[in-house]
């Protein structure tokens, strides 16, 4: 059979798995089903492919469909547009990839700069594998001073399940941390061969029975906008809305800003963290 791309495959497996039937516009027949989700064949008839390719395809065999033939299969599965990005790795890159390492990332002096301008306002640039690679004294006062940390625990998903924080901190900890499992996928997909991701990647796998259980569902979410509600020691309970922004130039680095609802309560705690974060010398 050569070479075989166990990851497509068990992506495949998974999302097929997690398709309703009933809702997929099928008809009812009177088959009893073994497994949840769709059937093969019937991937295969709402893709409009034929069963026997795409069996081969959910088999990790060596076969490139056409940019048609995955956006089909990815509205057959119902995958959004992360998933559809993340197929695209898959099927287009070997699963056997060697580990290399990739060069460090830097932040420009301006970001820099900009990150100290933003007033009151968290923020953090967050690069490869979400590696936390600046953020700002509001970051620090609202989430953790990663510039404190050592340098190769400064990653995001490492101190959501590692750190000693997050769980206090996220009210809704289990739905942040799904998010940035799923993130991280998505991450791994597009660089397959960063020696650093793998490690990191096995490093919390042993660590987190959490981590381990979510990574192996291979699911995957591009993180773009949202909310976090927080129970903050000093400034109590407040929702923050994020938005990211790519930055121009090195696509591989994000900008995440945390802002509130003007007027609300969570304005008027994240304004009291603030002045308490400049009171006490920690800005």
């Amino acid at each position: 059979m050569g070479e075989v791309n166990r990851e497509l495959a068990d992506f495949l497996r998974r999302a097929r798995a997690q398709i309703d039937p009933a809702r997929a516009g099928l008809p009812a027949d009177d088959r009893v089903r073994r497994v949840p989700g769709l059937r093969r064949e019937e991937v295969a008839r709402l893709a409009g492919v034929s069963a026997d390719y795409y069996t081969r395809l959910e088999q990790g065999r060596r076969i490139t469909p056409t940019a048609g033939v995955v956006d089909a299969i990815a509205r057959a599965l119902d995958l959004d547009a992360a998933g559809r990005e993340y197929l695209g790795q898959l099927i287009g890159r070997p699963s056997t990839a060697g580990r290399r390492s990739v060069p460090v990332q830097r932040v420009r002096p301006g970001m820099y700069q900009l990150l100290e301008a933003l007033d009151g306002v968290p923020a953090l640039v967050l690069g490869r594998r979400s590696d936390v690679l600046a953020s700002n004294w509001m970051a620090h006062a609202l989430f953790a001073d990663f510039s404190a940390m050592p340098v190769r625990e400064r990653n995001y998903a490492r101190w959501m399940f590692l750190g000693a924080e997050p769980r206090e901190l996220f009210v809704e900890w289990e739905t942040q941390a799904r998010a940035a499992v799923e993130s991280l996928r998505l991450e791994v997909g597009n660089n397959p061969e960063d020696r650093a991701a793998l490690e990191l990647v096995e490093e919390l796998s042993a660590a987190s029975g959490e981590f381990r259980q979510w990574w192996v569902e291979h699911r995957v979410l591009q993180r773009t906008h949202g909310s976090k509600r927080l129970r903050h020691s000093v400034a109590g309970e407040l929702t923050v809305q994020y938005e990211t922004l790519t930055l121009p130039g090195d696509s591989d680095q994000t900008l995440y800003l945390y802002t509130t609802e003007p007027g609300s309560s969570s304005q008027q705690a994240l304004r009291m963290l603030a002045s308490w974060s400049m009171a006490s010398g920690t800005s």
